[in-house]
């Protein structure tokens, strides 16, 4: 192709770019998401860095194929409550229904409860019933109806979300009040049988109102960025497409607000899976550190979706890549509160950083690494301090350090530990805690992590890969040359896809049942298709995923199986799926198709990353450039360090050691070994056995009394999950009224 692709990652504090120039090359680039005094938007900014040109310079017609990208916009706006003014236009009787939610209480034993912020500012009450059953009980007033979307209009609320009660069953009620709404002059208007055709009045009135509050925003942003990438010029600008929280590209004027909230993170795990792949790894654990909390997936040939998430107290039903986020990062803060160590939740951030930047900061997971001699501030870029021109500054870790160890000392009434026996050990809590949050996504759900393969990713991954994968008895790790840019990467990996859910509600047998999900998956089929082709994704290279979502008559939770042509099948898959999640089955007790679900795909390009990363051939091993100290396993040991760009193909480096390279650091912990392989991936490998576990002991151990509290606090939270998605009571389902203990 003679033209650029262009692959962003627009996040919270950096955006990252990776690009195919026209000789099919590969080049990366990453820059300040904010910096109004050099440019409007980083992204635009970082083409014009990538293509040469002046900051505000017009984009050359012709020169970029397409740009594909995922934006933490919207996530930012939800989060910070700066979506549009939104009106909530709901049955009548029902105004307070979402704000009185489901009635559980996240945190069950806080004092001072802090309900969510509602995202709607007005509610409008309309004079309408329709019953469960989809049957007309009380006509709707139009006459009324008009008159309070009228004062809402000129009140100034342009946004509206449309939610009715059973509105996913009978469409007419609702349609018409969105006719009202369009004579009236309202911008956005988000209807609830549209965005999402599925029952459970809160979770859908949540997730309409989600969409109505933040798409004006992701509009204004895509015209924005459309605007800029034409250059104001009467000529076609390049392709702009955005990545979905389902994993899945979509023209950028068809990216909605529902669809915004992981935008970037889903990037992060196509690339993981697809890298993954390519490298011959088809069981794997994303694990992507960064500076301020870490990103866990699991991936097993197939993405994995949540269909409900809670996102800033807000209920989203939404298919969304099941990603789990710890506060644990590289910029956690590290505390002592006079009986145990704690890492995180709060995070010391760019500015003023950790310690060991030089502004003043506290002591974080970075800084424990500095002390522990895995970061090298010789071997790291001098770009801290005040003027961004200092290396990290090692001596005020070490002073810091002691002066704990001091503290630490006379609360527990023993002899002082030594720095860096402080500093290992809260590092060892910050594993755990990234550790049990692979097993929410793994172990919880009936996977055994033992034979996946971790790939790592972010900025602070490879720092910890290894100490997470002893954690979980893994003995792989993957680490890809962009795994600093990964979520960037991904972008290019990503095909377009549309998915499209229809509620079925009812039983599971070989005529009424089957009948009607046959009928709505044949009927979803061809509107994933139209989606699809309507983006120039010719019709015969369009594949389908078909799932029928069934579940236990009375149950809450619905699990997506294939379907297939005999009913006995589909009980079959359901029972193995179900016995996998939850440790038992009910043979005999009846079954639901609670709905279905198509997924359309096609339009991907297949990327050829030979070009990514070039590993030099070398006839003999690439020496150290350096020998360090580092502390680990409770000892000092002898560590030489390597550079990545110069280490051969097949060349193995035992630990420990330490891999330098422009965008991280690699630390191989005693008992594994690195390697490079052809395609230029870092695969760590386990070659020495565990250690076995020894005793703990009887004394009060600062940094124990965390490991056990957090291990204990996620076996209890594990029992709840459990409980709740098998339970047939909505209190305890939906209110949560329960209470798990050890």
């Amino acid at each position: 192709m003679s033209q650029w692709q262009i692959w962003i990652d627009r996040g919270g504090t950096f955006t990252d770019l990776v690009a195919r120039r026209p000789d099919g090359s590969l080049v990366t680039h990453k820059l300040l998401s904010e910096n109004p005094e050099r440019y409007v938007d980083a992204a635009v900014q970082g083409i014009r860095d990538l293509l040469g040109l002046e900051p505000g310079a017009p984009i050359p017609p012709g020169t970029v194929h397409d740009v594909k990208m995922g934006t933490t916009v919207a996530t930012n706006a939800l989060l910070e409550r700066k979506g549009d003014r939104t009106l909530l236009a709901i049955t009548s009787g029902f105004a307070d229904a979402l704000r009185i939610g489901y009635q559980n209480r996240p945190k069950l034993f806080a004092l001072d409860i802090q309900l969510p912020e509602l995202l709607h500012e007005a509610v409008a009450e309309i004079p309408e019933r329709i019953s469960a059953h989809g049957q007309v009980v009380r006509p709707l007033d139009e006459a009324v109806t008009r008159e309070r979307l009228t004062a809402a209009y000129n009140d100034g609320i342009e946004s509206v979300a449309i939610v009715l009660m059973h509105g996913y069953r009978h469409h007419q009620h609702e349609q018409r009040v969105a006719d009202i709404a369009r004579d009236i002059g309202f911008r956005q208007i988000s209807v609830s049988h549209t965005t999402i055709p599925l029952m459970k009045l809160v979770s859908r009135g949540d997730t309409t109102v989600v969409d109505a509050y933040l798409s004006p925003i992701l509009r204004r942003y895509v015209d924005q960025v459309d605007t800029e990438l034409v250059g104001g010029e009467a000529h076609d600008g390049p392709k702009l497409m955005f990545m979905q929280s389902n994993g899945g590209l979509v023209d950028a004027h068809l990216f909605h607000g529902k669809d915004a909230i992981l935008s970037g993170p889903a990037g992060g795990v196509v690339g993981m899976a697809r890298t993954a792949t390519e490298a011959g790894f088809d069981q794997v654990i994303g694990f992507d550190m960064g500076g301020t909390s870490t990103d866990v997936s699991h991936y097993n040939g197939e993405y994995e979706r949540s269909q409900e998430t809670m996102v800033a107290g807000i209920r989203l039903r939404a298919p969304m890549m099941n990603i789990h986020t710890v506060a644990a990062g590289g910029g956690s803060i590290l505390h002592f509160d006079g009986t145990r160590y704690r890492v995180g939740p709060d995070s010391a951030g760019a500015n003023p950083g950790p310690a060991s930047y030089g502004r003043g900061g506290p002591l974080t997971v970075t800084d424990a690494n500095v002390m522990l001699g895995k970061l090298q501030p010789h071997h790291f870029p001098a770009v801290f301090g005040p003027d961004g021109t200092t290396p990290l500054d090692a001596d005020v870790v070490g002073r810091r350090f002691s002066e704990l160890a001091v503290e630490i000392g006379e609360a527990t009434g023993t002899v002082a530990p030594a720095p860096e026996e402080v500093a290992e050990g809260f590092l060892r809590i910050a594993v755990e805690n990234m550790a049990n949050a692979i097993k929410k996504i793994s172990v919880e759900r009936g996977y055994d992590v033992s034979g996946y393969t971790l790939n790592t990713f972010g900025g602070a991954g490879g720092q910890h890969a290894c100490l997470v994968a002893d954690s979980l008895g893994m003995n792989r790790v993957l680490l890809h040359p962009f795994a600093g840019v990964l979520s960037a990467y991904g972008m290019g990996l990503a095909e377009i896809r549309s998915i499209r859910e229809r509620q079925v509600e009812l039983a599971l047998d070989e005529d009424t049942g089957r009948a009607a999900f046959e009928l709505a998956l044949a009927e979803l089929a061809t509107d994933v298709t139209d989606d699809l082709t309507a983006q120039d994704v010719p019709r015969d290279q369009v594949s389908l995923i078909q799932r029928v979502h069934l579940r236990y008559a009375g149950s809450d939770t619905a699990l997506a199986i294939e379907p297939a042509a005999e009913v006995s099948t589909m009980v079959e898959r359901f029972e193995g799926v179900h016995q996998q999640r939850f440790g038992y089955i009910a043979p005999g007790r009846d079954l639901v198709v609670e709905g279905v679900s198509v997924e359309g795909v096609g339009g991907g390009e297949e990327q050829d990353d030979d070009s990514a990363w070039s590993a030099p051939i070398a006839d003999t091993d690439a020496a150290p450039v350096d020998v360090i100290s580092i502390h680990t396993g409770g000892e000092m040991q002898q560590a030489p360090v390597f550079r990545r760009n110069e280490l051969g193909t097949g060349q193995p480096v035992l630990g420990p050691a330490v891999i330098t390279e422009q965008i991280g650091t690699i630390v191989v912990e005693p008992g594994w070994q690195a390697e490079v392989t052809e395609r230029g991936d870092c695969v760590l490998s386990r070659v020495v056995a565990r250690p076995p576990r020894e005793a703990v002991g009887t004394d009060a151990d600062p940094v124990m009394l965390e490991v056990f509290n957090n291990l204990f606090m996620s076996i209890a939270e594990q029992m709840g999950a459990t409980l709740a998605n098998t339970a047939y009571s909505v209190n305890i389902k939906e209110r949560y009224d329960f209470s798990c203990a050890i």
